[in-house]
């Protein structure tokens, strides 16, 4: 979302989320071409790398400062309400890693795309050098994005059922306990799409949490030029940061858990389909 518009007739919302290719990049009909969702998704995965570092390894002591107390509640906080209430204990050490950096690269993804950042499409011109508007854009708030997500812990979860379980064991376990044999016919292919609705489920649930928010906020700036009403601007101004505010500090993190958590309730669930 860029902080600079052209003029009353430029502005549409949704041209804020059309992605330009920067860097053509095709593999036969695959699009590998680096855009503004790649260049923030680089960015996030960066941040979340350094941060990781800097909270849990970097001069690390008995007495725990403030940051080392931070690192070590957040690791708290990922094991007791997300890996051991969704994760049996057996597999509790090779998907632990998973969750965690789930949650971390989510966060860190949901708070760099309400950071204003000069990576953006627009330009505008400083004592004759064009340079690039400050914007905001979430890469989570593109569907291709959290899709992608979604798709590793799909794969995960049904990879790890048939691992412990054996495919017959697993698949079997989608038919409940019990269920009549005339009603196998529905129920099968209900249990299927079920599964599927996992996939769509958690990708839809961040993409449209995260891009509802930064429409929010891009339309009540946009009321003032929209209405070319200089008035509007005490209440679009404050609308949007209190928006604004509420998604830092509440939906990033909200999103980020529940992504995680239900991850790892799939890969738990596959794991001891019993339970």
């Amino acid at each position: 979302m860029s902080f600079v518009f052209a003029a009353e007739s430029d502005f549409d919302p949704q041209h804020e989320f059309i992605l330009e290719e920067w860097i053509p990049l095709h593999l036969g009909p695959l699009d590998l071409s680096v855009n503004k969702a790649v260049v923030y998704v680089w960015l996030g995965g960066l941040a979340t790398i350094l941060l990781g570092v800097w909270l849990m390894r970097f001069g690390l002591s008995l007495r725990p400062n403030r940051r080392q107390t931070t690192g070590e509640a957040i690791y708290d906080l990922i094991q007791g309400q997300i890996a051991e209430s969704s994760i049996p204990s057996k597999a509790l050490h090779i998907w632990f890693p998973y969750v965690a950096s789930l949650f971390l690269f989510i966060w860190v993804l949901n708070i760099v795309g309400f950071v204003p950042l000069p990576v953006s499409n627009d330009k505008f011109d400083f004592f004759g050098v064009e340079l690039p508007t400050l914007g905001i854009y979430a890469a989570t708030a593109n569907l291709s994005v959290t899709l992608a997500l979604a798709l590793i812990t799909f794969l995960a979860t049904h990879v790890e059922g048939i691992r412990y379980n054996g495919p017959v064991r697993y698949f079997k376990s989608w038919i409940p306990e019990g269920a009549p044999k005339p009603l196998l016919g529905l129920i099968v292919p209900l249990e299927v799409i079920s599964q599927f609705m996992r996939l769509i489920s958690l990708s839809v649930r961040l993409f449209a949490n995260m891009l509802a928010g930064h429409m929010l906020i891009l339309v009540m700036l946009g009321l003032i030029f929209i209405f070319s009403a200089w008035w509007l601007v005490p209440f679009s101004v404050g609308f949007g940061l209190v928006i604004y505010l509420f998604e830092v500090g509440i939906v990033v993190t909200i999103q980020a858990f529940v992504f995680a958590l239900l991850s790892g309730i799939y890969i738990g669930g596959a794991i001891e389909p019993e339970h």
